[in-house]
Order: structure tokens, then C-alpha cells, then sequence
């Protein structure tokens, strides 16, 4: 699933059924719904990933990260540096 476009009503924001969550573009497992947490942003937001290369970020400014598929590249939208649960891991 892809999830860096917002059309003012993301469907997966407020999902939490039991599955996997996977890029839109090549299937690539990212995250587990195991670690998905409520937040106050439209997108849905994860504590941590299936695998050590499920996603590949890059700085595009202090504290915020482009997060892509660390398979195909395909855009996922930003991780926020401190701005998860109160156990102090970030959101993608």
C-alpha cells in the first residue's frame, strides 16, 4: 500500500484489521499491523518495520525523512524524528 497521496480522506488511517501492509507498486512487505498507532495525521503511521530493508529513508531536512520502498522506490511519505508513541519512536 501506498500511502503518500491524500485526497482528504485516507482509508487506511483509521484501519487496524490484523495484516500486512505492502507497497502499492511491487507487493514489498513494510510494515505489520502490529505496529500501527493512532496518530493525529491523516496517514496511517507505524512504530517499525517487517525488515531491516523494507523501507530506505533519506534526510530532506532537520528531523524529517522521505521514506520510500526499499524495493522498488516507490514514495511513502515522511518520518517525523520524535513524533511517535510516548516510548519515543517516529511515525512513517
Amino acid at each position: 500500500m501506498s500511502f503518500c497521496s491524500f485526497s482528504g480522506g485516507e482509508v487506511y488511517k483509521d484501519h487496524f484489521e490484523t495484516g500486512m501492509y505492502v507497497c502499492a507498486e511491487c507487493g514489498h512487505e513494510l510494515f505489520s499491523s502490529r505496529s500501527k498507532y493512532e496518530h493525529s495525521s491523516p496517514w496511517p503511521a507505524f512504530t517499525e518495520t517487517i525488515h531491516e530493508n523494507s523501507v530506505s529513508k533519506h534526510e530532506e531536512r532537520w528531523g524529517a525523512y522521505k521514506v520510500k520502498c526499499g524495493k522498488c522506490g516507490n514514495g511513502l511519505g515522511h518520518e517525523f524524528v520524535n513524533d511517535g508513541p510516548k516510548h519515543g519512536l517516529s511515525r512513517f
